[in-house]
């Protein structure tokens, strides 16, 4: 008797790389490849002669530090979950917020706003650690720097974080 395996809302939330250690295997190349397109498309909208030598010395400084900016932005998302500790009735109304935040984010104004500050911290986060990546090469001007960085924070930030749970 053959058996169906049916996979429902199967999603990639945060806090799954630490309870599921082996995700990291998918994880870790399929950002790789992200940020190495998009720094490719990036200099090629530029029109940038020197493509493959600027990736050769960028791609491994914008992946780790696109994982720590990522890391940063879920920190302030899991971190606030700590204000829900406060007294009545500010405590029980921050708690109602993260927790709808978590479970759908486009349910409740405030909560697709605390979603999206977490997303925002983290581009924020991505703009300016590439930016002092890039210090170090020469074969990018300051211009240059400026749009690579900023297509970086834009296309790359941790927009998964806006991604409901439960549909409800």
């Amino acid at each position: 008797m053959k058996r169906d395996v049916k996979l429902y809302n199967v999603l990639l939330p945060i806090w799954i790389l630490y309870f599921f250690p082996q995700v990291w295997l998918i994880t870790l190349p399929g950002n790789l490849l992200i940020d190495c397109a998009v720094l490719l498309l990036t200099l090629a909208v530029l029109k940038h002669t020197q493509k493959k030598a600027v990736l050769k010395k960028l791609w491994w400084k914008f992946w780790l530090l696109g994982f720590l900016a990522d890391f940063i932005g879920a920190l302030f998302l899991f971190g606030c979950w700590y204000l829900s500790l406060l007294p009545e009735p500010v405590g029980s109304w921050i708690d109602s917020i993260i927790s709808q935040a978590f479970l759908n984010p486009f349910r409740t104004l405030p909560g697709f706003l605390y979603t999206l500050t977490g997303v925002v911290i983290a581009g924020v986060c991505i703009y300016f650690f590439d930016k002092r990546a890039m210090k170090s090469c020469t074969l990018l001007d300051g211009r240059q720097r400026h749009i690579v960085a900023l297509t970086m924070a834009v296309v790359t930030a941790p927009w998964t974080f806006l991604i409901p749970l439960y549909n409800y």
